[in-house]
């Protein structure tokens, strides 16, 4: 048997709950149980289980609705949650796979179907919470990387709200929001390979610094290869530096060959790095900001039409 799980039962059904719970403690778990919908969501809130039995279906359908809800909230979202329906009751099933059920289990209950349902469940969310926690380091990593440099407090946060704010303007989905979000945040995440006296030089970069430079979105790459969570970021992390022309690194790529959410990072982190206090420069204006990228717009190491929408985000009464 797999390690013991807390177990959330929602039932308002005494005589169901307290068969379901015992026959659930004889297996080892810990089973808290709760009998109304607003029950469930707050002892998800304050203390996440490891699976959620919910048998609150009839003859509301609040099982569904307190499904879906847990399913839409970032922090629950994770959670199992297995719906107890009647047996062979085809529309209760359809209505759980809509809600987002993980999960089905039929009275009169099966124990050993039971019980393997609910170790493959839990097995499950234990891999996603290693996931989570591992997500957790590399977050943590970016944040040291910045936090190495005093003149780049805020960068990350400013990176996020740009280029989140661009590709809402864009017409982007969540999922690609949530990748530029994500990527604000670990874009620079190679950097920790880089040492202080090349990190941290007041001054031009001879070669040999340069070649070190210029290898950390490799390196960020490889950091965050090891988490499918994170496979829409390193595009992000690694082209970043990428120009249309191909004159960018580490690959060279040329006009849609990078990445969008890419070159949405870039034109940000530009943004960000000339308005900002550096070591080798002092803040600009905005206006000469915004100069500048037109600049390279005109170039060929940006995209137009993506410069002008920055601006526009940035200043939205530029005609």
């Amino acid at each position: 048997m797999s390690a013991p799980a807390s177990i959330l039962i929602a039932d308002d059904d005494e005589i169901s709950a307290r068969f379901l719970k015992r026959l659930l403690l004889r297996e080892g778990h810990a089973v808290t149980v709760v009998t109304t919908a607003e029950e469930v969501l707050a002892e998800c809130a304050s203390n996440p289980p490891d699976l959620v039995v919910l048998d609150l279906v009839a003859p509301r359908g609040l099982g569904f609705d307190v499904c879906r809800r847990l399913k839409d909230e970032p922090q629950t979202r994770f959670i199992p949650v297995v719906i107890v329906t009647s047996q062979n009751d085809r529309t209760e099933r359809l209505a759980g796979i809509d809600a987002g059920a993980d999960d089905f289990v039929s009275k009169p209950f099966d124990v050993m179907e039971l019980r393997a349902r609910i170790q493959s469940l839990v097995k499950l969310k234990r891999y996603t919470d290693e996931l989570e926690s591992a997500e957790a380091v590399i977050l943590g990593l970016g944040a040291t990387i910045e936090a190495r440099d005093p003149t780049t407090q805020g960068h990350c946060e400013r990176l996020v709200s740009y280029a989140t704010s661009l590709g809402k303007s864009l017409g982007l989905d969540e999922t690609d929001l949530d990748a530029l979000a994500r990527g604000g945040y670990l874009h620079d995440i190679g950097k920790i390979a880089v040492p202080d006296s090349v990190l941290l030089k007041d001054g031009k970069l001879d070669q040999q610094e340069t070649r070190v430079m210029r290898e950390h979105p490799v390196v960020g790459d490889a950091l965050c290869a090891g988490l499918r969570s994170l496979t829409s970021v390193r595009p992000i992390v690694r082209h970043h530096h990428e120009r249309l022309d191909g004159s960018g690194y580490p690959d060279g790529l040329r006009n849609t060959a990078v990445p969008l959410l890419a070159q949405i990072v870039s034109v940000v982190d530009v943004y960000d790095a000339l308005t900002s206090e550096r070591p080798y420069h002092h803040a600009r204006p905005r206006e000469e900001a915004l100069d500048v990228l037109s600049r390279e717009a005109a170039k060929g190491w940006r995209d137009r039409a993506l410069v002008d929408a920055f601006v526009n985000v940035i200043d939205p009464q530029h005609v």
